[in-house]
């Protein structure tokens, strides 16, 4: 599998963009192994602050407790690429933002950290929307060294946050 290009990630950022001003929606992001990318691709639009909320990177554990709340029972018992963890870490972003909608991602993006539970390229991301309990995630595996991990996972974080903008 090609990683999606500069130009690809563009092209979804854009999407994002359509249904964040079409349903009036703000966005959040929480990022641990984009490091910011998400927020980067979407902030590279010109007036995206009308619809863009804020970003946070919180690539350690403490700057997940710290940040988002995150607690600490479940980075030590489920570990930072979780289900648990990035369903904390989207509604932490909810709560500590402006935002509709909020994109969270954790993952091992290489070429190191990888285990046999959860080689390279395992991500875990999650989507909140404010007022709605259910939070969705979904647990990818992609190829590739870590700019191509970090690629498709910006990617599916900006794929799900057009989905989730565009439910009511």
């Amino acid at each position: 599998m090609i990683p999606p290009s500069d130009r690809d990630l563009q092209s979804l950022a854009r999407t994002v963009e359509q249904a964040a001003l079409a349903t009036g929606g703000g966005l959040a992001t929480a990022e641990s192994c984009t490091g910011g990318w998400v927020a980067k691709v979407l902030t590279d639009i010109p007036g995206s602050s009308r619809w863009f909320d804020r970003g946070f990177v919180t690539y350690s554990n403490a700057a997940k407790q710290a940040q988002l709340e995150v607690p600490a029972v479940l980075l030590e018992r489920d570990g930072a690429v979780s289900r648990e963890t990035v369903r904390a870490m989207a509604v932490g972003a909810l709560a500590r933002s402006e935002a509709r909608v909020a994109v969270a991602i954790s993952g091992i993006a290489g070429p190191g950290g990888g285990t046999a539970e959860k080689p390279v390229g395992t991500v875990w991301l999650a989507w909140a929307r404010r007022g709605v309990e259910e939070v969705d995630t979904a647990c990818r595996h992609f190829p590739g060294d870590r700019d191509a991990v970090r690629r498709q996972a910006v990617a599916a974080a900006l794929e799900g946050l057009a989905a989730a903008l565009s439910r009511r």
